[in-house]
């Protein structure tokens, strides 16, 4: 059988990789495990067949999964759902599935490196995020990267927050400066697309967000598919 490849971001040290199948039971794994699960509006046990029933319904261009690694391991996932292309918005979230990253500076530099990808390399408006609203260290760790809660949101169980490219830059200095120096020299933005992602149009989703982005970004004349960002 073909090996499946898909797009790949590298910044900060951290690679975001689009979801395969072939890791979506890892996925499951970590999402059924109690320190995930409990901090989720769904809370109930998830089948094998109910994941790959999920994984089928967001393998589009409304939704990008992607798989986290740091230093050759996978250790979580970050989704951006819900694209908008035309207003350049949508809904992200992230959970690490390796609990042994939670009290270091790993979060951040996922965090990081996707807010900044997302607003500097796509020129993206606009994204929210969903947080339960007994889930405080989520709600302080999420403010501190410049998430509002949205109007009317402070009655609900399940608040919306938003996040702008100003908010971002207004409230995060001090982690963006404490990630660029964890990050050391790995601070270019690299994008790799891959045929499976021309296949299903993603490709050309992206091509045209990066071809129209009003900043210098380079795609690499050697290699078909490398678009990146020198700091």
């Amino acid at each position: 059988m073909q090996k499946t490849r898909k797009m790949k971001l590298y910044k900060y040290g951290i690679t975001l990789e689009r979801l395969k199948e072939a890791d979506i039971e890892l996925v499951r794994q970590w999402r059924n495990s109690d320190p995930v699960r409990l901090n989720m509006a769904y809370r109930e046990i998830i089948s094998p067949g109910q994941q790959l029933e999920w994984f089928r319904s967001v393998n589009n261009l409304d939704n990008n999964y992607l798989m986290i690694c740091y230093k050759g391991e996978k250790i979580g996932l970050l989704n951006d759902k819900n694209v908008d292309w035309e207003a350049r918005t949508s809904e992200s979230g992230l959970f690490l599935g390796r609990t042994e990253f939670y009290a270091t500076y790993v979060p951040y530099l996922v965090s990081v490196a996707g807010i900044e990808a997302t607003f500097y390399f796509l020129n993206w408006n606009k994204q929210f995020a969903h947080i339960l609203r007994d889930n405080a260290r989520a709600i302080s760790y999420n403010t501190q990267l410049g998430y509002r809660l949205c109007p009317d949101q402070e009655e609900a169980e399940n608040q919306r927050y938003e996040l702008t490219r100003e908010g971002f830059e207004q409230t995060a200095g001090r982690i963006r400066k404490a990630v660029r120096r964890l990050a050391g020299d790995e601070l270019k933005t690299a994008l790799l697309l891959e045929p499976e992602d021309y296949q299903s149009g993603l490709a050309m989703r992206y091509e045209s967000l990066l071809a129209a982005y009003p900043l210098p970004l380079r795609r690499d004349e050697d290699a078909a598919g490398v678009w990146y960002r020198e700091e």
